[in-house]
């Protein structure tokens, strides 16, 4: 399990996150939490070390800056770590979370769940989030383990939505290969092969995602991608992003099912019309689900749909989806 660390002396990675202040290092034996609110003058505020971790590798934040991921390179990505023999802590992820920013507190490690063979180089390595709104999901490579896309918002219970496995480059003896990076980028997942070159996919609704989510994800445009200098996400006005919500409320039963079908025909009704016609029913609904909130089981996630909804009251013109 992860401790206190005392002073680490060299970083491989660092990943600034300017809209929540903070940064996320990566130095070898540990993990630090770093304040880079004043950017000239950083602070590290904490850090952590653990006995299953061999190369503390990269850092990634969830959208809002409560959690953070660090992912263990061991061996340098040249082993076979994915075996069944093998620890599920070791060439991991390990998930922590922030507490009044000023400290990590472990929940989790989450490791790909497919057993790779033992000519299979694969451990946890480069990747980035999917912005999906209310949710934390990121994609990951994983050397010939392939890609894994998994969603941490439980950080106790990380699970994998979605996998790509293309198999060992040779399945006779170990040879170099397999994913460097899954970054998603503008509506795509991009995975860099080391011996096979650039795989681009798209993701497919399924039971734990659905086209709305992804419709929604699809929506948040970035002009340049650089996975060590995280951005913070917003969602843009659309139909795709309330019914997203409406999707999660239903999944986790997070609200009555007949108000989530009648928000849904007043968001059908809404995108018929136009002009105050189009407002006012998107109006009733705002009002209707605030007033709702408290007594449902997902309060939150609730007031996160009326919060959409509000914006396409306020912004009908962007409201396309």
């Amino acid at each position: 399990m992860p401790d206190s660390g005392s002073g680490p002396t060299q970083c491989h990675d660092i990943t600034l996150y300017p809209g929540i202040g903070l940064g996320g290092g990566a130095c070898e034996g540990y993990g630090l939490l770093l304040d880079i609110s004043d950017p000239a003058h950083p602070k590290r505020l904490a850090a952590a070390s653990d006995s299953n971790f061999s190369y503390w590798h990269s850092a990634t934040f969830n959208n809002s800056g409560s959690k953070v991921l660090f992912s263990d390179e061991w061996g340098g990505g040249s082993q076979p770590k994915c075996r069944a023999t093998d620890k599920r802590e070791w060439g991991a992820d390990a998930i922590f979370s922030i507490a009044n920013r000023q400290q990590m507190q472990f929940q989790s490690y989450y490791k790909l769940p497919a057993p790779q063979t033992a000519q299979e180089n694969c451990v946890a390595h480069n990747g980035s989030l999917i912005p999906i709104p209310g949710r934390d999901v990121m994609v990951q490579a994983w050397y010939q383990g392939g890609l894994s896309v998994f969603d941490w918002t439980d950080s106790k219970h990380p699970k994998e939505i979605a996998f790509f496995d293309r198999g060992p480059v040779d399945a006779t003896e170990m040879a170099s290969g397999g994913y460097w990076s899954t970054y998603w980028y503008n509506g795509n997942i991009y995975g860099s092969e080391i011996s096979r070159g650039l795989d681009v996919f798209e993701l497919q609704p399924s039971g734990f995602l659905t086209q709305n989510e992804i419709d929604a994800a699809k929506s948040v445009k970035l002009d340049y991608f650089n996975t060590q200098g995280q951005v913070k996400f917003t969602w843009p006005a659309t139909y795709s992003l309330a019914r997203a919500y409406l999707d999660q409320l239903e999944r986790s039963q997070g609200m009555d099912a007949a108000r989530i079908a009648d928000a849904r025909a007043q968001l059908a009704k809404a995108e018929k019309a136009a002009g105050a016609d189009q407002q006012q029913v998107l109006t009733q609904l705002v009002s209707r689900l605030e007033s709702e909130a408290n007594g449902a089981g997902d309060a939150n996630k609730v007031r996160l749909l009326a919060g959409a909804v509000k914006q396409l009251a306020t912004s009908p013109s962007l409201a396309t989806k």
